[in-house]
């Protein structure tokens, strides 16, 4: 005979197993109902690169929210303002810049993104015409109705 604990016990059982069933489908970067705001956010970083890739400081201006931080690959802290004038002066450039977002998630008004890049700078920036590969933290916010990147860390992984 079933007690009143055991049938608790089967009801949350029964009830729990299509989202664990989910949940270990899922993947770090795509979770198994993707959310508007990931997906939109997937698109503006596919954007971004573009951007970065044309020098495009106009772009990147509208992608980037005025509050933007950015912890650069060259241990600098630096603002909205200075990363476009490095783009404007052609001291940030890119020959080549493939990301691949390994994790993405939605937390409201926030979507935190994190994976890693391979690009070759160009310009003045050291290493210039070498394969670099980095790490990247992004986080992007809805502000004023639309998503934008207000802060970034990235840095160059040694020895690849």
């Amino acid at each position: 005979m079933r007690t009143w604990a055991d049938s608790i016990l089967l009801l949350a059982a029964t009830t729990a197993l299509p989202g664990l069933l989910a949940l270990a489908a899922a993947s770090p970067d795509k979770p198994a109902a993707e959310s508007a705001a990931t997906k939109e956010v997937r698109q503006l970083n596919t954007q971004e690169v573009q951007a970065m890739l044309h020098s495009d400081a106009d772009s990147l201006a509208r992608l980037w929210s005025d509050d933007l931080v950015v912890n650069n690959p060259l241990n600098r802290f630096v603002d909205k303002q200075q990363v476009l004038d490095l783009v404007k002066t052609g001291f940030l450039a890119f020959t080549s810049y493939d990301r691949q977002i390994e994790y993405i998630r939605d937390y409201g008004n926030t979507v935190i993104v994190a994976g890693h890049e391979t690009l070759v700078f160009s310009g003045k920036m050291p290493n210039a015409g070498k394969t670099q590969h980095l790490r990247f933290t992004a986080v992007w916010m809805k502000q004023h109705g639309r998503w934008q990147e207000v802060a970034r860390h990235a840095d160059i992984v040694p020895g690849q």
